[in-house]
C-alpha cells in the first residue's frame, strides 16, 4: 500500500487566541467543558484556518453572493488557487451563470483537515480589568470598563492530510511538483504560524510535534497529547508507536529545548530531534511521495 496519509499532531503554547460572544461587558473565550468539570478555551479550526491562509497569501480566492451566501465563485478552481484544492469549496451556480440547465452545487470536501487547538490546561476563570482612560483623560470624557476572560496554555491540535487527492479535481489535474509545492508552502506555513488577536501577535510555532506519513490515514497522535508537570506525557505515544511497527518506523519527532521538563526523555525514548529538522524530513517525505507518483 501506497503510504498517502500524512498527519501532524503539535504542541504549541499560547494566550488568549479565539473569542466568543461576549456577554455584556465581558469579553469570553471559547471554551468546552469535559467530564472533569473543567474547562478548556480552545482555538477553533476555523480560526486556525484563517491565520494560516492568510498568512500563506492564499486568500485571494474570488468570491460572490449570487445564491444569496457568500461562497466560492463559480469559475475558481483548484488549477490556480491551492486555498479550495486544500481546504475544499461549496460553488453554487444558477441559471444565469449558463453552466447548469437549474443551477446547483458543487463541493469537494477538505483534502486538509484541522482539528480544533484544544488548551492541555484549564481555564481558571482568570479576568484582565480594561479602561479607555488614557483616551477619556484627553478631553475629561467618561471613562469606560471592559473586562476580558484571559487564559495562556499549551494547546495541541492536528492536520491531516490526503496525498492522493491532492491536485486533482474532476477533469482537472496540477503537475506532481505543483502538488509537492502546495504541501511544502503549507508545512512552512504550519512551522511558522502565528495570530493577530487584539493589539497582539501569538506565536504558534510547534513546541512539539509528532507524526509521518502512512499507510493509514488516520491521526493516530490526536487526543494523545498530555501534559503533566510541565511534561509531555510520553507513555500514550510510546504505546502508539510499539503496537504497530509500521507506525514506528515512519514516525518522526520534533522538540524545542528547554521548554518541558523532561526534554531529556523525549529525546532518548521518543529519539527526537529539533523542530527544524523534523519538518525537513516531512518535506522530504512529499518529494518522495510525489517523486514516486510520476
Amino acid at each position: 500500500m501506497s503510504r498517502d496519509g500524512l498527519t501532524i499532531t503539535m504542541v504549541v503554547l499560547a494566550e488568549s487566541a479565539n473569542y466568543g460572544e461576549g456577554i455584556g461587558n465581558i469579553t469570553v473565550l471559547k471554551k468546552m467543558t469535559r467530564g472533569d468539570y473543567q474547562q478548556y478555551s480552545y482555538i477553533s479550526r476555523q480560526a486556525l484556518r484563517y491565520s494560516l491562509i492568510k498568512q500563506l497569501k492564499w486568500d485571494n480566492t474570488p468570491v460572490d453572493g449570487k445564491s444569496g451566501v457568500v461562497q466560492f465563485a463559480p469559475s475558481a478552481t483548484i488549477k490556480d488557487y491551492p486555498e479550495i484544492d486544500l481546504f475544499g469549496y461549496m460553488k453554487t451556480t444558477s441559471k444565469e451563470d449558463g453552466k447548469q440547465e437549474k443551477g446547483g452545487a458543487t463541493t469537494r470536501s477538505a483534502v486538509v483537515r484541522l482539528s480544533n487547538a484544544i488548551a492541555l490546561e484549564a481555564y481558571q476563570s482568570d479576568l484582565e480589568f480594561l479602561t479607555n482612560q488614557g483616551l477619556a483623560g484627553r478631553q475629561n470624557l467618561e471613562n469606560g470598563i471592559a473586562q476580558s476572560e484571559i487564559h495562556r496554555s499549551y494547546y495541541t491540535y492536528t492536520i491531516s492530510i490526503d496525498l492522493e487527492r491532492i491536485g486533482i479535481d474532476g477533469d482537472i489535474e496540477v503537475s506532481q511538483s505543483e502538488k509537492a509545492e502546495r504541501i511544502k508552502v503549507l508545512l512552512d506555513g504550519i512551522h511558522y504560524l502565528y495570530r493577530d488577536i487584539r493589539g497582539r501577535r501569538e506565536n504558534l510555532s510547534p513546541l512539539f510535534i509528532i507524526g509521518g506519513r502512512y499507510e493509514r490515514k488516520n491521526p493516530f497522535f490526536e487526543n494523545r497529547i498530555k501534559i503533566k508537570g510541565n511534561q509531555i506525557q510520553i507513555n500514550p505515544l510510546k504505546q502508539i508507536l510499539n503496537d504497530d511497527e509500521n507506525i514506528n518506523k515512519h514516525t518522526f519527532v520534533g522538540v524545542i529545548d528547554d521548554i518541558f521538563d523532561n526534554t531529556k526523555q523525549i529525546k532518548e525514548e521518543l529519539k527526537a530531534e529539533s523542530i527544524g529538522t523534523m519538518f525537513s524530513q516531512l518535506k522530504k517525505e512529499v518529494d518522495q511521495y510525489y517523486g514516486e507518483s510520476n
